[in-house]
């Protein structure tokens, strides 16, 4: 069995993360990865202090193993959920889009493991100055919020400017995958797109439906010129936005525009104003499993690719 400095340092059998998707990774499905044996992560989105209270417990009712919370750093809600975590007794916070800095110490006091995401050396090593346990290297071809650089790229790049543990993110969706991301020097990986397909997964049928059915081509990249680019399926929401955003449309009418379009997607599954947040691996799924099997699988799948890697050099 393939084990690693994370796996020690939160207590969990296998180094994989579900990653904390906004309006879709709720108490349930973190319950379900943490009960499989990696870290299931709560995402706290754009929702308020209570949502993710109601969440978090949701879980600890479901499980007795380790859960995180992911703190989306633009979310009005930002400060209150920070607390939140804390009066929680949360074991790890992964945080996305912005700066953990203010929050990171009062973490770290409370006992939390605090793992932020990273998208460029830079952030890797601000984050690991001001004491995070560890690092989320996630490459742009992950769903929702991205940054400029491949996973396959960024990722020895982080691992290069820290001695802290570095889980791979992006892109990833089976063993193969996993044994790539172990290969460029991380030791655990953050799956997103592929609990999409998890049966513990409450995403309305139509989403989960696209996910199944999805194509090489199947993703698209919106929001660059408002500086916080998204990558989700590209559907007739999507290529809309996207004429709006090169179309002229004035800065707050395009806000305007994206407000509630996950949320409509994942409760409504609304194929007109709906955005399907989805990574670039979502045609490499192609059926419904419990979230337990998908962890096990991948692994299961690395291990044999990581015994040969030896032979490879002659």
């Amino acid at each position: 069995m393939i084990k690693s400095a994370v796996c020690e340092m939160l207590s969990i059998r296998y180094p994989v993360f579900q990653g904390g998707m906004a309006w879709i990774a709720d108490g349930k499905l973190a319950a379900a990865a943490s009960g499989g044996g990696g870290l299931g992560i709560i995402a706290a989105g754009n929702a308020p202090g209570d949502y993710v209270r109601q969440q978090i417990r949701v879980a600890r009712s479901m499980t007795d193993k380790p859960i995180g919370v992911n703190i989306m750093l633009l979310s009005p809600f930002a400060d209150e959920v920070a607390k939140v975590v804390i009066e929680e007794k949360v074991e790890v916070v992964t945080t996305g889009a912005g700066n953990p800095s203010k929050y990171i110490k009062a973490w770290l006091a409370a006992g939390i493991k605090v793992i932020p995401v990273v998208a460029s050396v830079a952030m890797a090593k601000l984050m690991t100055r001001l004491g995070a346990c560890a690092l989320i290297a996630e490459g742009g071809e992950s769903g929702g919020h991205v940054g400029e650089l491949t996973t396959m790229v960024l990722v020895p790049q982080i691992c290069d400017v820290t001695d802290l543990p570095v889980i791979a993110a992006g892109g990833i969706a089976d063993g193969r995958g996993v044994a790539a991301a172990f290969m460029l020097g991380a030791c655990g990986v953050q799956m997103g797109t592929r609990f999409l397909s998890a049966k513990e997964c409450t995403i309305h049928p139509v989403y989960k439906e696209k996910i199944l059915k999805a194509t090489d081509l199947c993703t698209m990249v919106t929001g660059r010129r408002l500086g916080h680019p998204v990558r989700s399926l590209r559907t007739q929401f999507a290529r809309d936005y996207s004429k709006a955003e090169y179309g002229g449309m004035p800065d707050e009418e395009l806000e305007a525009l994206a407000s509630g379009a996950l949320r409509l997607a994942v409760q409504e599954g609304d194929n007109e104003k709906g955005c399907f947040l989805s990574g670039q691996i979502a045609a490499m799924v192609k059926q419904e499993q419990p979230a337990a099997q998908i962890i096990k699988e991948v692994m299961e799948e690395a291990e044999p690719i990581l015994l040969r890697a030896p032979q490879w050099v002659k």
